[in-house]
């Protein structure tokens, strides 16, 4: 970790009271905060970068059908001496006299080879094929995952914001509480000293005031909290946050409806459509493990034993060229039981989308009643509030009578605190619960939430790729002579549409819109 992000993750964890006296120089919305996470969030940033990796695959299956160069050189030398003592003594001249011995005999011998080899598929049986259908497969298959990383990052980044709002919505009640109950033991305080209370009544107030003055340090921790996994997500500390705008554009009007999108359209569910049509590519795949191999081999060679590899004239040159067919006869089980095993991994496959696709209703069930859920607390703490903050009022000015007494009081203070943090929670878990369902139907994406902010495209880097470095013409012909030309092809995979982006995006609440169009 940096120094200078270790110096801002620790900047979260401050005196909350001495910052919320400081006025930041300007507000932060949430269309700020998510724009900033969609263009550094590390989580992002590696899913992204773990696509582009992906899109390799896909190439690196097309080379099945494009052809290799190699050039081979070797170049030895051998050298062999013979003693004198170990020649066998002659007379040569026949003069009966032996002939003297001769010096050590040495002999040496230079060899050099160069060679060119070219080799080029022409039909692998349906091999490569398969090949590169699972992997187009499997890159649909991250870009759904690409997708549902972002919306977690982005839920995760709306419920930090929210929850910075929430949390210090709740240390300014926390901090009016206490200095409520700060005034009413000086006032209860200064009652005992003429008499009109008892030291109960005192004792009571100091008691209250202490159990709020922990909460306080609570909230202070808290929001601290907050603000450090805001911090973590976004890349800086919060300032001042503006009110969430609305999510209600992007529900739908009812639950079936949240159902039938999250069934099309849910990335969780579609990324396991994608790796079953993997797993059946693969099936294919393995069964081609039984057709013929045609392949077209050419080389060039130059041979030479002198010890002078560099002239020409001293070479031998050889060309080769054959057309090869491989057929496999017998692997001793290998292939069937290769097979078998594709098979089963597509039954799991297959059988796992009826999985991920009951996790979704589940999870569009769950968040859908835990929106409506909010949305009726938000309703019944609004009342409590105004009901708390009248029966507050009342209590204390029957204190004023001799009607009621401090305890009285005191409890009618904590209800009107109890009922205003509950109010901020019911809000929070209202905005937190659109979001979730949001991200399992799969409409919490930028596009849809900042859409004047440029899109990272995980489809760019596919299409530089498909035609790069090692592209040749002819593997169009050939791959399409390897899907035609087998037994059991492999089933075309192609993208399938998302929904088209869904206007206005976020926009700040109805008051604060006005108030930026005067």
């Amino acid at each position: 970790m940096s120094k200078r992000l270790r110096a801002r993750l620790l900047a979260a964890v401050f005196s909350v009271g001495a910052a919320a006296a400081v006025t930041p120089a300007s507000a932060e919305t949430l269309a700020d905060a998510i724009a900033q996470a969609y263009a550094n969030n590390p989580t992002l940033q590696a899913q992204r970068a773990t696509q582009r990796a992906l899109d390799e695959n896909y190439v690196q299956a097309r080379t099945g059908w494009r052809p290799t160069l190699s050039l081979s050189g070797q170049w030895g030398y051998s050298e062999s001496r013979t003693p004198s003592a170990a020649v066998a003594v002659v007379d040569q001249n026949g003069d009966g006299i032996p002939d003297p011995r001769q010096s050590d005999g040495i002999s040496d011998f230079g060899s050099s080879r160069v060679q060119l080899t070219f080799s080029q598929p022409i039909w692998t049986g349906g091999r490569v094929s398969a090949a590169v259908t699972a992997a187009n497969a499997d890159v649909l298959q991250g870009r759904e995952n690409l997708r549902r990383v972002e919306a977690q990052v982005l839920g995760a980044v709306i419920q930090a914001y929210v929850d910075v709002r929430r949390d210090t919505e709740a240390l300014r009640i926390q901090q009016e509480n206490v200095a409520v109950l700060q005034r009413q033991l000086q006032e209860s305080q200064a009652r005992f000293d003429v008499g009109e209370v008892t030291r109960t009544d005192v004792a009571q107030s100091q008691a209250r005031l202490a159990q709020s003055q922990a909460q306080l340090q609570s909230t202070q921790a808290q929001l601290a909290i907050s603000r450090a996994s805001y911090a973590a997500l976004v890349g800086h500390n919060p300032t001042e946050l503006e009110p969430e705008p609305s999510l209600a554009y992007l529900l739908p009007g009812n639950v079936d409806d949240a159902f039938n999108i999250a069934e099309a359209n849910s990335p969780l569910l579609r990324a396991q459509q994608f790796a079953e049509m993997a797993s059946r590519a693969r099936v294919a795949g393995a069964r081609a493990e039984r057709m013929p191999n045609v392949s077209l081999n050419s080389t060039l060679s130059f041979a030479g034993g002198s010890l002078t590899p560099f002239e020409r004239e001293l070479y031998s040159r050889n060309t080769t060229t054959s057309v090869t067919v491989q057929v496999p006869l017998f692997s001793g089980g290998l292939v069937s039981s290769r097979v078998r095993q594709a098979v089963e991994r597509n039954n799991a496959d297959r059988i796992t989308i009826e999985t991920q696709r009951r996790s979704v209703l589940q999870s569009i069930s769950q968040f859908w009643n835990q929106l409506l859920a909010s949305r009726a607390n938000i309703a019944s703490t609004d009342e409590q509030v105004r009901a708390a903050r009248i029966a507050a009022e009342g209590t204390r000015q029957e204190q004023q009578v001799g009607l009621r007494t401090t305890l009285d009081v005191l409890n009618a203070e904590q209800e009107l605190r109890s009922a205003q943090l509950n109010q901020v929670n019911a809000r929070r878990d209202e905005y937190v619960a659109a979001a979730s369902v949001l991200s399992t139907m799969g409409r919490l994406e930028a596009k849809n939430l900042t859409p004047s902010q440029a899109q990272y495209d995980p489809r760019a880097n596919f299409r530089r790729l498909r035609m790069t470095w090692g592209w040749v013409p002819w593997e169009e012909p050939i791959g399409v002579i390897d899907r035609l030309l087998t037994i059991a092809p492999a089933p075309a995979v192609n993208a399938r549409p998302t929904e088209v982006p869904i206007p206005p995006g976020l926009q700040p609440p109805p008051s604060q819109a006005a108030t930026a169009a005067r």
